[in-house]
């Protein structure tokens, strides 16, 4: 079992850190680029409000619960409760206690999140499940399932979801998510290897602060166009490794189920 966490300050966070992407081969492609991201404790934000960060409303820096799961509205429950339907309809039981997700703000409007972590936890603060949601560039996205994992040990998922066009849907995904016991630093790892090995080493990090007035003024001042940025550099990687003359793969049809376990 997980160890037993005590507990602590459910207040949404900023993550100040890195990206860091790694190709192996045909050619080595690298890069790191500093970054920011939300680290949301969503049933203490539903309960008490989201304090400084603009909530479904436009804002310099703002979240929409329609960017994530099945983009239902807040009327019909938002983000949180798509998350546990889903964590119902796959008989994840016991995820009653906070559920913090990692995931990219929309700033100035615009909005690109290649993947965000819902971190699920019991009554006692152990960690019970962890959902990777990833989305394409296609405007496709899907779920993996993490059940009863545990931080900083490797859990592995077999790769069913088209991302890149310079990979093949095949082989699989082997994730590696730190989080120090105080909060103040969270890593998520995701290396993927297909049919041949190891393919791609990933990873976002950070160190974690509270979300305040100063610290969204600091992450616009940054990163005044941080999303924007993601989809601007996805580009650039991706004529890089064109001219480096990496396979091409078209897209194939998504999975037929929205969640892989």
């Amino acid at each position: 079992m997980p160890a037993t966490r005590p507990p602590l300050d459910n207040r949404a966070q900023l993550g100040f850190g890195q990206v860091r992407h790694t190709r192996l081969k045909p050619a080595r492609n690298q890069f790191a680029y500093g970054t920011y991201f939300l680290m949301l404790p969503m049933r203490s934000i539903a309960r008490s409000g989201p304090g400084a960060l603009a909530w479904n409303r436009g804002a310099a820096l703002s979240f929409f619960d329609a960017d994530h799961g099945d983009g239902r509205s807040v009327q019909a429950g938002g983000a949180l409760a798509w998350l546990e339907e889903l964590l119902a309809s796959e008989n994840i039981e016991g995820a009653d206690g906070e559920i913090w997700l990692h995931c990219y703000p929309r700033v100035m409007g615009y909005t690109f999140k290649p993947v965000s972590f819902w971190y699920c936890h019991a009554a006692d603060n152990s960690l019970r499940a962890i959902v990777v949601e990833v989305n394409n560039t296609f405007g496709e996205r899907h779920c993996y399932i993490l059940d009863a994992p545990t931080l900083g040990a490797e859990l592995r998922a077999r790769k069913v979801f088209h991302v890149s066009p310079f990979c093949n849907v095949e082989g699989g995904y082997r994730f590696r998510f730190m989080i120090t016991p105080d909060r103040k630093r969270s890593v998520a790892r995701i290396d993927y290897d297909d049919a041949l090995g190891p393919l791609l080493q990933t990873s976002v990090s950070g160190e974690l602060e509270p979300l305040t007035p100063a610290s969204v003024r600091k992450a616009l001042w940054r990163y005044p166009a941080m999303t924007l940025g993601v989809v601007l550099r996805i580009h650039w990687q991706a004529v890089k490794l064109f001219v480096k003359r990496v396979r091409f793969f078209s897209k194939p049809l998504p999975p037929e189920s929205f969640v892989s376990r």
